[in-house]
């Protein structure tokens, strides 16, 4: 099974953001930042699950885990639905890819769980002043 683990970061509400993900795949540990231009920390968690979501699919994994310290990126997959814009149409983006995967799940776990997933997002931020 592969791991996938996602952050995104913003410098304020909205800022500088960027995603940060961390995939653990057969044995290697693959690290990506992406600078998002400038949206709030909500809607860089939702890109960092996009962009990681184009990775796995890109590399035709069938089985993937996606780990993310954001609860409402968390809820909004496993309800499939968002309320609100902007996050019902990142969701929108979302869903065709989670359903590519044989099999898709996404867990809720602590920050401190997800610091190198953190330190990627962090880097990508500074990839935007760049």
């Amino acid at each position: 099974m592969i791991e996938v683990y996602i952050d995104g970061a913003s410098t304020g509400n909205p800022g500088l953001a960027g995603a940060g993900i961390f995939i653990k795949a057969n044995g290697t540990v693959e690290s990506f930042s992406f600078p998002l231009g400038e949206m709030t920390s909500h809607e860089a968690e939702f890109w960092a699950l996009i962009k990681a979501l184009e990775i796995c699919t890109e590399r035709n994994y069938t089985i993937v885990s996606f780990r993310t310290d954001s609860k409402i990126v968390e809820d909004t997959v496993e309800k499939r639905y968002a309320k609100r814009e902007p996050f019902s149409s990142l969701m929108t983006k979302a869903l065709p890819y989670i359903d590519k995967f044989d099999l898709f799940f996404i867990k809720w776990i602590p920050g401190k769980n997800n610091v190198n997933a953190d330190q990627l997002a962090k880097k990508a931020i500074q990839l935007n002043k760049k």
